[in-house]
Parts: C-alpha cells; structure tokens; sequence
C-alpha cells in the first residue's frame, strides 16, 4: 500500500538526509507512525537516486530479526549486508531492543560514511548511554498521532469520505482519535479496541520492561485520573490528594513516578504554567495534554465531549508539531490558554474556548485574559465560530479553517 507523506515532519529532516555525522531519532508515541517516516525517507532516497543496495532497512520488530539483541549481534547483522561504495544509508525501527546499542550506532558514525536514521520506544531512546555517547552528534525528531489536518488529508489519501459539516468531521477526529492505523477500521468500537491495545502494548513494551510497577492496578488507577483530567490544572500533590480520598493509599513518590513513567512513554505531555508578571515560570501546578485524544475515550464509555480541554489539546498538540515552545500563562486571577514561541523565539498569546457567541459573559472572560497583557506581542481568540469580530486588537480565528489550512499564528 502506497504509504501517505507526512510532509510536516519530511521537510524537517530532509536537510539532514545525507549527514554522515549527524544521526537522526525520531521518538514519538508507539503507533504515531514512525516506522512509515523512515520507509518514506528511504523511498524519497531512492526516488534522488540513491542506489537501493546503498539503503539498509532494519527493523528489529520482525519476526526474523527478533533473536538481534545484543550490539554484537546487530553490528554482525548491519556489516554482513554493507555495500562496497558510496554514502550508506541505515535505518533501525525499534533500536531499543538491543541491549548495547549506542556503541554500535556511536561506531558507525565515527566511522563516517553511514547516515543513521533510528526510532525508539520513546523518551527512553534518549536516556542514559546515547545522551552520554552522543551529544551534541544527535537531533531528536519528534512525531505525533495525526493532526486534525493530517486526518483529513489522509483520508482524502486514500479515497474515504469526509463529512461536509466542518463540525462533524472535527467531531469525528475528536472521538476516533488520530493513530494511523485506527482510521482503516470500519467502525468507532474497533478504532477504540485498536487504541486500547495500543495502551496494552506502551504499558507491557515501553513500561514494564523498563521501571518496576510493584502495582499494575495502582499504576492504571493513576493513570486513568490523569487522562480523566487532562486539561485541567493540577500538582502531584492535589493527585495524591485525590486518590487517597477516594480510598487508593498511595504516596506522592508513586504517583511522582507513574506521572513520570507516562510522560517518558509520551502518553502525556507536562506544559508549565508562567506568570506574565514575574516574567516567572510557576513551579507545583501544571496542565497534562494527551498525545492522542484515543486515549480519553478509549477508557471512558461516556461519549460526551467537553470542548474545553478537548480543543485546548488539539491546539496544544498541533503547537508541538511545529516546533513550538508551549506554556500556560498566568496573569494575576486571570489565565491565559497557551503562550507560544516559535523556533525564531516570537511570542504569541492564545484563549481557546468552543464559542463566544453564546453570552457576552462568555466573550468577556475569553478577551479578558488577553487584554490584561501589557505586551505587543499578538493574541488570539481561538473557537469553531464562524462568525468572528476581532476585539482590542485581538484576532479572532476559527479553529477548523487554521486546522485545515495548517496555518499557523
């Protein structure tokens, strides 16, 4: 099957292809498609003329590379099949299973003459003996689900229909969820079945191998009341709070731990709160974004959407994909959604809310917070209005046109 171009994350890496002293990891949550980009950048590589022989495709998931594990072993097996001539190319899915690896991969670019592409099981790729060997030789790529641009291009890639009303099909997206391989089943019971063995696979590969959970029904309770709460703002110690309250005995250590464990397998993300007038950031209360909405509704039966948290993610993830750097801002009483900077270090402020035409009480608080900023840097009303009346200066954006365009502010 003709794979879909995932241009956004392409166009980053395509600079880099032929860079023997640079090695390239794209991390990024398991199924988000990682493995597809490096097929992509091979095919892109023999498409520019590179010959096949000179691209090595390893990927240590398959059956009949299952018994590499050892750096000895994937040295052996890399070497076996190096071409004679030229600039090699080498990509290594799932580089994480071989206990060793970084002296391996250290080697070869040392060496010279191998542009390296790997992926990994996530934050874990990056710890440890490849920071430690590598850095400075090293540039992290990191991939997402489907954004809600993404979801729609793609279904247009492959001939399935998108709903004519801009809602619905957002709707859609909000409860399918944006993992690749979920948008070819039939039916919203077998997407959520394919997302809960997604969760099932992160927890016994990416987890279990890797920190000690003396208790899986803990650990699941713990994650479970912080994917129920993504969005809103929380410590580890109101967590703690909250579980002991509700009969679970655990310490603030656990559940430090299992927060940790589920940002390292980026299932969540942390964005840190600032304060626009200290110039401060704020440390103890922080808001938890999922990677992929899925994972919500995957372990929830209640289909009812809270547009709130729900678009704030959309917008936060969507931010990450292009490089921004995201916080939640802190004005006095007031809050403001998002603050962005972009990889040229230009600021920007974002409310995001489902509507403001619903009351003027609504319209207020959502330019309140924006209007409290004493800076010039621009601001944004972020809903699914079509009807927008910018106010104070301040932009109001529809959310399914800067989506579907790939618009950023």
């Amino acid at each position: 099957m003709k794979l879909y171009i995932r241009e956004n994350y392409l166009k980053k890496i395509r600079g880099f292809y032929h860079a023997d002293d640079i090695i390239k990891v794209i991390t990024g949550v398991r199924r988000c498609g990682k493995s597809s980009l490096m097929q992509t950048i091979a095919d892109e590589l023999k498409a520019s003329g590179v010959p096949k022989e000179n691209i090595l495709f390893i990927d240590l998931d398959l059956r009949g590379n299952r018994g590499v594990r050892t750096a000895e072993q994937l040295e052996t097996l890399i070497l076996e099949k190096e071409p004679a001539d030229g600039l090699k190319y080498l990509f290594v899915d799932e580089i994480q299973n071989v206990a060793g690896f970084e002296e391996v991969i250290n080697g070869l670019r040392t060496d010279g003459g191998w542009s390296i592409f790997i992926t990994g099981s996530n934050s874990y790729l990056l710890s440890g003996e490849l920071v430690t060997k590598l850095t400075g030789r090293y540039l992290e790529f990191e991939m997402f689900p489907l954004s809600f641009e993404e979801y729609e291009d793609m279904k247009r890639f492959y001939g399935m229909s998108i709903d004519s009303n801009p809602l619905l099909e957002l709707n859609a997206y909000i409860t399918e969820g944006g993992f690749p391989r979920a948008l070819f089943f039939d039916t919203l019971a077998d997407k959520r079945r394919y997302v809960q063995g997604v969760i099932d696979e992160i927890f016994e590969k990416d987890i279990r191998r890797r920190v000690k959970i003396r208790s899986r029904e803990t650990f699941e309770t713990v994650r479970r009341f912080v994917i129920n709460n993504f969005g809103a703002t929380m410590s580890l110690r109101n967590i703690t709070d909250e579980l002991n309250h509700s009969g679970v005995a655990v310490t603030l250590q656990t559940v430090s731990r299992y927060v940790k464990v589920l940002l390292d397998a980026k299932i969540l993300y942390e964005c840190p709160r600032f304060d626009l007038k200290s110039r401060r950031s704020l440390r103890g209360d922080r808001k938890y974004y999922l990677s992929d909405l899925s994972f919500f509704f995957a372990e929830n039966t209640d289909n009812r959407i809270t547009y709130g948290p729900v678009l704030e993610n959309i917008v936060y993830v969507y931010a990450r994909t292009h490089d921004y750097s995201v916080s939640v801002g802190r004005i006095g009483k007031l809050e403001c959604d998002f603050i962005l900077r972009d990889p040229n270090m230009s600021y920007s402020y974002v409310q995001v809310a489902y509507t403001i035409a619903a009351s003027r009480e609504t319209e207020n608080r959502e330019y309140g917070s924006l209007e409290a900023i004493r800076d010039n840097y621009p601001k944004y009303v972020v809903t699914t209005d079509y009807l927008l009346q910018n106010r104070s200066g301040i932009a109001h954006v529809n959310l399914i046109d800067f989506m579907s365009r790939g618009r950023l502010f």
